[in-house]
């Protein structure tokens, strides 16, 4: 046996080892211990068995099998106690059945039967920890299980650890799943295939892939059910080509597989995002028969979905005959992926029965497509249609007060989660820190990153990026060297936050530091955005050529931004030569972004090079170039306003242009400019100056 396992601590736990294979029980009441699917139960009803002899030779228990309340339970229970019945293991047991798992179940009023029957029976051990396996409180099975063996008078079975192993798998408890599992190999259960499956289920929802691989390589029994787990084990841990082995391992020992089975496969062809294999797969469902189940639906459109096939998953979503929640919502998902947000927005009204998570869904979708005043609008319609926010609504209107600047609502966001009492957590905390930020109030994100009861290396990130972008350079290279300390791991947006810190702060020898600690201490390859970083920061502190020698040695090819950001810098050192190479791979890449023309220019203009200028001025005419209006927002009063160059839409656009024009006149009128100014002329909230003054 593996050596693993049989190195478990037994302190917490204990059991008198003893070999034995447990006597299957006539009651057919125990065969809803075992189920075949090992996801989490829902609540079934009681099949009783009526002709049991103890039921047919005592009126009592018919009754108990009919009774529909805990107020008709307890009457018979008082008959139980005055004819003596209740001293009947078969008959008490029955009883806490009832408490346990049928509609009217009691948990409390169960346990107290369960502890006042003298030397209960495994079958009431085993009822009773079911029944709290299915409540909202399913550790409580766990510490019955303790009490079951401090009892002593009966021994757990192989029904009572697929229970105990299935809420060690839905709760992730990795060190009490372990000690179970020690209990079954030290009683000889480790045969039973419910058993054996229930441990492989356990391990892989642990995480512990290793382990449960093993357990499956040496047990001595293995049905599809194993195959199953293991397989979307594998999937659910994101390795999706050793799910992909797995399976064809089990076709070529003969298992055919099932509904469960191409679940699994599927859901790895969307990881992978391969239509072809995704195809064949569906093809193979079709083929053999198999029963399309609504989950089986449903991992086939999210499939075609992140294959970008939306015909395919259209299709499906149109011909389901039933379509719950996950339906719904990977559609909308798949649309407002790619863009279709008008397609994403009408399946949300068309939900029949609509819950939090397809609004989550298409707020996330109005946020990645930056169209974050939609976002915070859908929240608000959200509200006046009585669905509950929760965390994740939360996260993405934060994330659109981030994307806008919108400080005052982010604020009142923050209160709104306070008030209703939603819990803070990392993710929360860490959108609050990254929007208190974003908006420059960087007081405020320290003090939330601070009071948080927990915080991971994407909170660390978060106020590491923060403090670089308000200017407090050093501030983020410490918050890096304490986050290092404190055991997290950086990832590449880490990092960029780090070397923007060095660039703001003019870190010249700190930046070639950490841009090297990337490959050479945590193996991360930079990306074009950590390359730009770098030109940035060589390129403001004047060195033009290594900035320049950096991107001809990077192993990918510089794209518009690394070239951008050399040129802004020879553009504002004066490097007319550098400049015009980089403003060259600039209009190779795009020929039609007007900035590139207009930046060029005004190099020429400023080195007094006149001709050239006017070269640079005639080629945008010639291409067809014109200037991009650009489009900034401002928040006043929790309000976002949006401007456009030489837009009048707004309402109070009259007033906007009377205060620049009357702006504009008392700057002349000391001196300051003598006409408008360049910038005010580019600028997102100037519409048309030349026309006003």
């Amino acid at each position: 046996m593996l050596i693993i396992l049989l190195s478990i601590s037994m302190s917490t736990l204990r059991v008198r080892p003893q070999r034995f294979v447990p006597k299957p029980v006539s009651d057919p009441l125990l065969s809803l211990f075992h189920t075949r699917s090992l996801s989490p139960h829902k609540h079934k009803p009681i099949n009783w068995n009526t002709t049991h002899k103890s039921v047919q030779a005592n009126p009592l228990l018919s009754l108990l099998e009919t009774c529909k309340s805990m107020s008709q339970l307890k009457q018979i229970q008082s008959q139980m106690i005055l004819t003596g019945l209740i001293s009947d293991g078969f008959a008490s047991s029955r009883l806490i059945a009832f408490c346990a798992l049928s509609e009217s179940r009691n948990l409390d009023y169960c346990n107290k039967i369960l502890y006042n029957t003298q030397n209960p029976n495994v079958f009431s051990w085993n009822v009773v920890i079911r029944g709290y396996s299915e409540s909202e409180n399913p550790r409580e099975a766990v510490v019955l299980y303790k009490k079951m063996l401090r009892n002593g008078g009966s021994r757990p079975d192989n029904y009572t650890y697929p229970l105990l192993l299935k809420v060690c798998a839905n709760l992730t408890l990795n060190f009490t799943g372990r000690e179970v599992l020690g209990h079954v190999m030290r009683l000889g259960l480790y045969s039973d295939m419910f058993v054996h499956n229930a441990v492989i289920h356990m391990l892989v929802s642990c995480r512990e892939l290793h382990a449960a691989r093993k357990v499956f390589d040496e047990g001595c029994v293995r049905d599809l059910v194993s195959w199953n787990s293991l397989i979307n084990g594998y999937v659910r841990s994101g390795l999706a080509c050793e799910a992909l082995r797995i399976y064809q391992e089990m076709e070529l020992k003969g298992f055919k597989p099932d509904e469960v089975t191409m679940i699994g496969v599927v859901s790895s062809c969307a990881q992978l995002e391969d239509l072809r294999l995704g195809r064949k797969f569906h093809r193979l469902i079709e083929e053999n028969g198999l029963s399309l189940t609504v989950p089986l639906a449903n991992s086939l459109m999210d499939m075609y979905m992140k294959c970008e096939n939306l015909e395919a998953a259209q299709a499906l979503f149109d011909n389901m005959s039933k379509k719950t929640i996950v339906s719904w919502t990977t559609m909308i998902v798949g649309y407002a992926k790619y863009g279709f947000l008008e397609i994403a927005h009408r399946l949300l009204y068309e939900i029949p029965e609509k819950n939090v998570v397809p609004w989550n869904a298409m707020i996330g979708g109005y946020v990645q497509a930056k169209h974050s005043k939609e976002a915070l609008a859908l929240f608000h319609e959200m509200q006046a249609s009585n669905i509950n926010p929760d965390e994740i609504t939360m996260v993405g209107c934060l994330c659109a007060c981030s994307q806008l600047g919108a400080l005052d609502v982010g604020i009142w966001i923050h209160h709104y989660i306070e008030k209703q009492g939603l819990s803070i957590n990392v993710a929360v905390g860490t959108a609050l820190v990254d929007m208190y930020a974003k908006c420059g109030n960087i007081t405020k994100a320290l003090k939330v990153f601070w009071d948080m009861p927990g915080r991971n290396s994407f909170t660390w990130t978060a106020i590491i990026c923060g403090l670089a972008l308000n200017g407090h350079a050093h501030v983020a290279i410490s918050y890096f060297a304490e986050m290092i300390n404190t055991g997290l791991v950086p990832d590449e947006i880490t990092f960029l936050g780090v070397l923007s810190a060095c660039c703001h702060g003019g870190l010249v020898e700190d930046g070639r530091k950490y841009f090297s600690l990337m490959t050479s201490k945590f193996n991360i390859c930079p990306e074009l955005k950590h390359y730009s970083s770098m030109v940035d920061l060589l390129g403001r502190a004047g060195l033009l050529q290594e900035a320049e020698e950096l991107i001809h040695s990077m192993p990918i090819k510089a794209d518009a931004v690394v070239w951008g950001a050399l040129f802004f810098a020879c553009y504002i050192h004066k490097n007319v030569l550098i400049g015009e190479r980089a403003a060259s791979k600039l209009l190779e890449l795009d020929p039609h972004d007007s900035g590139i023309y207009v930046l060029l220019a005004k190099m020429y203009r400023e080195s007094h090079m006149w001709e050239e200028a006017e070269k640079a001025q005639t080629m945008m005419k010639e291409r067809g170039v014109e200037k991009t209006p650009g489009c900034s927002s401002i928040e006043v009063n929790g309000a976002v306003h949006e401007f456009i160059v030489r837009d009048k839409s707004h309402p109070q656009s009259k007033q906007i242009y009377d205060c620049l024009v009357e702006l504009t006149r008392q700057m002349e009128l000391v001196g300051s400019i003598s006409e408008v100014p360049a910038f005010w002329e580019n600028s997102t909230l100037v519409l048309n100056f030349r026309q006003q003054v």
